[in-house]
């Protein structure tokens, strides 16, 4: 039965990403920019879900995995300018190794702390980003020489399907047997034990998991922008919008994270004129959505289409 309903969903999703694929030929290179960023934001809001959604740990600090990925990668190209591929290997790497140095201690706490630890990672980071300026560029940012390509449409289609490829990983693995432990070990962790289920190894395999991707998004992102700065990419509300991301678009759904990803881009830069209204307008509308539909966007789409 699972295999049976996951099949019409990855079905939908690819129509909809060939589809969405076509836009170069009809939209203007400002809203292939947009959507550009939106897609990499989807992979950040993904890699959330499965830690959150699945795993049950509360990560608040989803942009320590995205700075290191995207400030390794950034640092290398700045110092030594190897083939491209060659950084974002390394930033997804540098992220990996970052996510176990912080999982294997946090994932032993209970409660509120392993959260509490994961924002106090973000905030060391920041530290070191300031202190450390004549490597990271410091507050003023980070300039990467070279970047993947200088045509809105490439870009757009790389970050598209880099998404969908992220997406379509992520989803089959929350519907695998891996992704039911998962589940069972963030619902009740001393149950999923007593049947024998290594809770802990599943949760760092998971946290792993949305460190490569996480990190390797983090890294083509400085790519497409040319620079790497911390309110862009290693600020808390850059973290609270993955988060909310995830939340709007349905909870434990994966491809969920993408739509709420793509809305909260697309309405903050809709709103932009109306300048730091506009965040109280976003968020008022993300609480609208959580407290009206539980389910988010994904869970809202689902009952439709099973009504009709």
């Amino acid at each position: 039965m699972r295999g049976s309903s996951t099949t019409p969903v990855l079905l939908v999703a690819l129509i909809a990403v060939v589809a969405v694929s076509f836009l170069p030929l009809g939209v203007s290179g400002y809203v292939l920019g947009l959507l550009t960023v939106a897609y990499y934001y989807a992979v950040f809001a993904m890699g959330w879900d499965l830690l959150f959604g699945f795993a049950g740990e509360v990560n608040f600090g989803p942009t320590f995995l995205i700075g290191t990925g995207a400030y390794t990668a950034g640092i290398l190209d700045n110092l030594y300018q190897p083939p491209i591929w060659v950084c974002l290997a390394a930033g997804a790497f540098a992220a990996v190794i970052g996510g176990v140095i912080l999982a294997l201690p946090a994932l032993r706490l209970r409660g509120p702390y392993f959260g509490l630890t994961t924002l106090v990672a973000v905030l060391i980071l920041q530290n070191f980003i300031v202190v450390d300026a004549s490597l990271t560029g410091g507050e003023i940012g980070l300039t990467v020489p070279d970047v993947i390509s200088i045509s809105e449409t490439k870009n757009y289609e790389i970050a598209l399907w880099f998404m969908a490829i992220s997406g379509a990983i992520l989803f089959s693995l929350s519907r695998s047997p891996v992704g039911l432990i998962l589940q069972a070990s963030g619902q009740d962790a001393i149950q999923a034990g007593a049947l024998g289920f290594n809770v802990t190894k599943h949760k760092l395999a998971a946290f792993i998991i949305s460190a490569f991707f996480s990190g390797l998004a983090g890294a083509l992102l400085i790519f497409y922008f040319g620079s790497a700065s911390v309110g862009t990419l290693v600020d808390i509300t850059v973290g609270v919008q993955v988060i909310i991301a995830a939340v709007i678009g349905g909870r434990r759904t994966i491809l969920g994270a993408a739509l709420g990803a793509v809305f909260l881009v697309s309405m903050s830069e809709l709103l932009r004129p109306l300048g730091d209204l506009s965040n109280f307008i976003v968020f008022a509308i993300a609480l609208v959505v959580v407290l009206l539909f539980p389910d988010g966007f994904f869970g809202l789409l689902t009952r439709t289409r099973e009504h009709v």
